[in-house]
């Protein structure tokens, strides 16, 4: 039996099933490619699969069937300090230590790994540039910077020891409507420009039209389809009609890209 990788993919999840409670299904049966440097969007209602999708990749939970792949080995084979240590992971309440100054929580991973101190001062401050943020908010705490600019630090904070993958549960979601459109775009010029691996949950259609490569739509524990923008927008599967129809008003506003 043939248990290797499809090649080109940088995670693979093969007939992966998570019961909790011994039956209760959260993911089931779930086949999906996470190809490298694409940003890979689930999408879905609350409950539908899309959160523990993210626990499996970085092992904060294991498959209770099916295998699952990342960067060619399966996450049981991977050492899970090693795994996550090449995963970031970026929350929609950013999780910074509050005790711990700006340059402290993205230096944390850095300092883990044990880089030197100029190298991890350096390391900082090309973040905190390429987030958009002053040098010189390095020495703030978090409850002295705005949510935008915490979520920014959070970010750079997942990008700190360059991992080659992204998990981003819902990043933007607590933010006001203008801080939000203003880091999706930064976002689209980041990876642009980084080419990371990511896999970006969302329940909102508009933020997976305009960020996702591709959009896996899911629904009650399964994977109902996954389709490019373009082909998202156009399809004429039931529940991805649903929600174009729900979403209507707002992308006929303009929130979809380039999509006609």
């Amino acid at each position: 039996m043939n248990t290797s990788p499809h090649h080109g993919a940088a995670i693979e999840f093969r007939n992966v099933s998570f019961h909790v409670d011994g039956s209760r299904e959260l993911l089931q049966a779930l086949n999906l490619e996470v190809r490298r440097g694409e940003t890979l969007v689930l999408l879905g209602r609350s409950g539908s699969g899309k959160t523990t999708t993210l626990k499996l990749i970085n092992h904060l939970v294991a498959p209770t069937s099916g295998q699952l792949f990342v960067d060619g080995k399966s996450t049981d084979e991977w050492d899970v300090i090693r795994l996550r240590r090449m995963i970031g992971y970026v929350i929609q309440e950013v999780g910074l230590f509050p005790h711990f100054t700006v340059a402290r929580n993205i230096g944390l991973v850095p300092q883990i790994e044990e880089w030197p101190a100029d190298r991890i001062r350096q390391r900082v401050q090309e973040l905190l540039q390429l987030v958009g943020l002053d040098g010189q908010l390095a020495s703030r705490y978090p409850r002295q910077l705005s949510g935008g600019q915490r979520q920014r630090v959070g970010v750079a904070r997942a990008l700190a020891a360059d991992p080659p993958i992204l998990l981003m549960d819902e990043p933007f979601g607590a933010l006001d409507p203008i801080t939000r459109a203003e880091l999706q775009r930064e976002f689209l010029t980041l990876q642009k420009r980084l080419q990371k691996t990511v896999v970006f949950v969302t329940h909102d259609l508009r933020e997976a039209l305009l960020l996702g490569t591709r959009i896996a739509l899911m629904e009650a524990g399964r994977l109902v389809t996954v389709l490019t923008p373009e082909e998202f927008f156009h399809s004429t599967e039931p529940l991805v009609a649903a929600y174009v129809d729900a979403f209507g008003t707002e992308l006929n506003g303009g929130g979809k890209r380039g999509l006609s």
